[in-house]
């Protein structure tokens, strides 16, 4: 159950990063990929700091995925120029 929590936290932490309009671009694959691996390394990172586990709840490692792959998110939009949308940008 706690590696779900980890899987979840991602998502909503990319469904916010979809909203928030700096730097959004129309590929998403490469956020989520980026907000899966940051919390599925940051869920063992918790599970090692006895927040929980892989297989149990906890609130803590909830939100330690979350703002890392928030974080993940946020690095890779800084990292990747922008690409155009229009003819006059």
């Amino acid at each position: 159950m706690g590696i779900a929590l980890w899987f979840v936290s991602a998502a909503v932490a990319l469904l916010l990063a979809r909203i928030l309009p700096p730097w959004r671009r129309r590929a998403w694959l490469g956020e989520l990929s980026a907000a899966i691996v940051a919390a599925l390394l940051l869920g063992v990172v918790a599970t090692a700091l006895d927040f929980g586990g892989w297989n149990e709840l906890d609130w803590r490692a909830g939100l330690f995925t979350f703002f890392g792959a928030f974080t993940a998110i946020a690095v890779l939009r800084l990292t990747i120029s922008p690409t155009p949308e229009g003819p006059n940008t």
